[in-house]
């Protein structure tokens, strides 16, 4: 059973987290979107032990070594967008999956962030 407060505390992060770009169904449509935004996003996203960034960072590394690479640019856009890591930033990261991850893992990830760079650039100048 959904809970209500939780929910609303859970989709109101969900679009501090996705800068808006992420449409939430509608309550009761789906057991797993309920679920996923009574628990992850109103009770871990929400914590104040770790920055936004903070956890944007570790998600980011989590999904580049299990080379998720369409979520991988879900959360490169929404880190620009929200301001949390700039191009250069981003760029960076690549390094250090590099290291752990792998070259091939981070090397397929390179044009997913020069993408949500270049659109993240055009949504700005509204081209």
């Amino acid at each position: 059973m959904a809970d209500s407060e939780r929910r609303k505390r859970g989709e109101e992060m969900i679009k501090k987290v996705y800068a808006g770009d992420v449409a939430v169904p509608p309550e009761g449509a789906l057991a797993f979107t309920d679920i996923m935004l009574e628990q992850l996003f109103a009770e871990v996203w929400t914590r104040d032990e770790l920055s936004m960034r903070d956890r944007r960072l570790l998600l980011m590394g989590i999904i580049a070594e299990k080379g998720e690479a369409m979520t991988f640019g879900i959360q490169a856009k929404a880190a620009l967008k929200n301001g949390e890591l700039t191009p250069a930033e981003l760029r960076e990261t690549l390094l250090m999956i590099a290291q752990y991850a792998g070259y091939p893992r981070a090397a397929g990830l390179v044009g997913v962030i020069e993408e949500k760079i270049a659109e993240v650039e055009q949504e700005k100048s509204g081209s």
